[in-house]
């Protein structure tokens, strides 16, 4: 009986050992054909940047054609985090241009990006920028998890900005909005903290130098503000095109307004550093700035008006000359301006004026003279020459305000050495200032306004349509006829256009010659085109000799002798003969007092007088038509050339 227990008890034990594997086996087999979660590697267009990724460490990939040179990168190996994600990973020769995976890690900011030319990228340097990055081959990292999408800093994605109907969540608990910690670089005095998509009350000035910022940002000389965040608003897409916020653009007062002083009667634009480099308590001191010299100005119709454009990569007008016309609507203006962010792109802020800025649309008073003040943190990212060279071409006086300027280790990141003194309407010192560090800008109120204020010394109000004295001495003999003396007087019609004309600005007069001569009109007989244009309709042809030399004689006379000291002395002579008087004596007494003369011929005229009459060089100054119905060929070409000797005038 006892043996047949046991067996019994033996075979119970081996079913269920036999259940027991079987079991095993067949949780096994299910755990094989269960699929497992696959990882999703996102995609990203060419133009993100890595510091909107607030992820530490991920792989993505990029699309063809990223080694458009529209894809800034900025940096060699090791990339500042305002570079494009896959433009360092073409110019790293981790991609080619067909696209494909990549694996992004972030490191601390660097002390300087080197820029280089490498797989048909060309990278940018750049000063200290607190955030880099580099990038390798994607593939993972055994043990690393990686995110199968992506957290961006902004409130929407790249891919709702290309087209979702339907907008980001911005709660603080949302997947597409959770933040992840990122590297920074350690500044004594700052303290790294996790960067959070959450909407925040206004920080305390206490909190400035703790809070970590969601755009990385530029620091160079600027090490004490690194902790300090930029301010992303939802508006930012806006402002990068050029708007702001309608509630910014009208804070009239209803208090009545002042005319404004009179004997600083500027039309002034304010262009103010809104770089991420510059942080948070920086960007206030800049609007205090701005505050002062609003409340130091009487902003008025009679006096000087005020309009504020920002840059950053893009520039774009706070408000312009016409929005506000008093000090109190300036300052209200000034303290809703928030900081736009990106680089300190200021040639670029320096085109946006001349074209837009200083227009009637936009309250530009013509009489008045156009000043514009940039305001640079340590120095540009783009060139301001060209631009500059366009603006004082266009009658801007620029003036530049450095403050905290490159050191001697930190001028081998400066794109464009000198760049004040290449920017400036004058060399003299007049038009520069610079300033040791932000706390001690206020001290520059004063002078500032002191120097725009000073109408006499603005030289860059001259340009070469508005501060002229031109005579026209036509030569009215018998061999030009009614016809082609009409032609003649359409000729200096259509010059006399291309002038700003005033009592102020260019001034006309003319006089017609045979054996005789006759003036007329004077420089200061018609202060308008209108009147100019009506009053050499009137003039009529006289007909007789060509007395040439005795012309020029006169002219210098009656006409130039009554020119204004501050005017350059314009004589702009057409004949159609030689002369039956000596033209030598007359021509060189003309060039010692100074008159720039023209000498154009026509038709029978001679071309060996004409370079005697003409100012050295000749090429540059005479003229010649075979017929007179060819002369309006000639108004372009003297236009053009009247200008570039003005241009072309030492700015010191």
């Amino acid at each position: 009986m006892g043996i047949v227990v046991l067996t019994m008890k033996a075979s119970v034990i081996e079913m269920f050992l036999v259940l027991l594997v079987t079991g095993i086996q067949s949780n096994e087999e299910m755990t094989k054909k269960m699929k497992r979660p696959k990882f999703t590697v996102p995609q990203i267009s060419c133009d993100v940047r890595a510091g909107k990724i607030t992820n530490v460490e991920f792989i993505v990939k990029c699309p063809p054609g990223c080694q458009d040179p529209r894809y800034h990168v900025y940096g060699t190996d090791v990339y500042a985090s305002y570079s494009s994600v896959c433009g360092a990973a073409v110019h790293s020769g981790v991609l080619d241009n067909s696209g494909g995976k990549i694996l992004v890690r972030k490191v601390a900011g660097q002390s300087g990006y080197k820029g280089s030319y490498s797989n048909g990228v060309r990278s940018l340097s750049l000063p200290r920028w607190r955030e880099s990055f580099v990038v390798s081959e994607g593939k993972p990292q055994k043990g690393v998890t990686y995110p199968s999408s992506l957290t961006y800093s902004s409130s929407k994605s790249p891919a709702a900005k290309a087209g979702e109907t339907a907008r980001a969540d911005q709660s603080p608990s949302g997947p597409e909005t959770a933040a992840q910690p990122i590297t920074v670089t350690q500044v004594p005095g700052t303290t790294a903290v996790e960067a959070t998509h959450t909407t925040l009350p206004k920080p305390s000035p206490s909190a400035d130098s703790t809070a970590s910022g969601l755009q990385p940002q530029p620091a160079g000389q600027r090490s004490k503000d690194l902790g300090e965040p930029a301010l992303w608003k939802p508006e930012s897409v806006l402002l990068d095109a050029g708007f702001v916020p309608k509630e910014e653009l009208s804070t009239q007062s209803l208090e009545p307004a002042s005319q404004g002083d009179p004997s600083c009667k500027v039309d002034l634009s304010f262009l103010i550093d809104g770089s991420s480099s510059i942080g948070k308590r920086r960007f206030r001191i800049q609007k205090q700035f701005l505050t002062d010299i609003a409340q130091t100005l009487d902003i008025g119709p009679a006096g000087p008006l005020m309009g504020v454009v920002q840059y950053g990569d893009n520039p774009a007008t706070q408000f312009n000359l016409k929005t506000h016309m008093n000090s109190q609507d300036v300052k209200a203006a000034i303290e809703k301006i928030s900081q736009r962010g990106g680089l300190s792109n200021a040639g670029r802020a320096i085109s946006f004026v001349t074209k837009n800025f200083f227009s009637k649309f936009n309250g530009n008073r013509g009489g008045a003279p156009n000043v514009a003040v940039v305001m640079v943190d340590g120095w540009p990212t783009d060139k301001v020459e060209e631009a500059s060279r366009f603006a004082r071409e266009s009658g801007i006086n620029i003036f530049f305000i450095t403050i905290e300027g490159a050191s001697e280790n930190e001028k081998q990141y400066v794109l464009e050495p000198n760049f004040a003194n290449k920017a400036v309407c004058r060399t003299n010192g007049f038009y520069s200032l610079t300033v040791q560090n932000w706390f001690s800008l206020h001290k520059t109120v004063q002078p500032l306004v002191k120097r725009v204020c000073d109408t006499d010394r603005l030289a860059c109000s001259k340009t070469c349509l508005n501060s002229a004295d031109i005579g026209f001495v036509i030569d009215g003999s018998s061999s030009v006829g009614t016809s082609n003396f009409r032609t003649v007087l359409q000729f200096v019609a259509n010059l006399s256009r291309e002038f700003e004309i005033s009592d102020t600005d260019t001034r006309i007069g003319a006089m017609q010659y045979t054996y005789e001569q006759r003036l007329e009109f004077g420089f200061d007989e018609y202060s308008t085109k209108s009147d100019v244009l009506s009053a050499i309709k009137r003039v009529g042809y006289w007909s007789g000799g060509t007395s040439t030399g005795a012309a020029i004689n006169y002219a210098l006379e009656q006409l130039f002798k009554k020119s204004k000291p501050n005017k350059r002395k314009l004589m702009i002579l057409i004949t159609d003969g030689r002369s039956y008087d000596d033209i030598r004596i007359p021509a060189m007494l003309a060039h010692h007092k100074g008159v720039i003369t023209y000498a154009i011929g026509v038709a029978w005229a001679a071309q060996d007088e004409l370079d005697i009459i003409a100012t050295h060089p000749a090429r540059d100054h005479a003229f010649f038509v075979d017929e007179f119905d060819n002369l309006y060929k000639v108004v372009p070409k003297v236009i053009q050339n009247i200008c570039t000797e003005f241009n072309s005038q030492p700015r010191n």
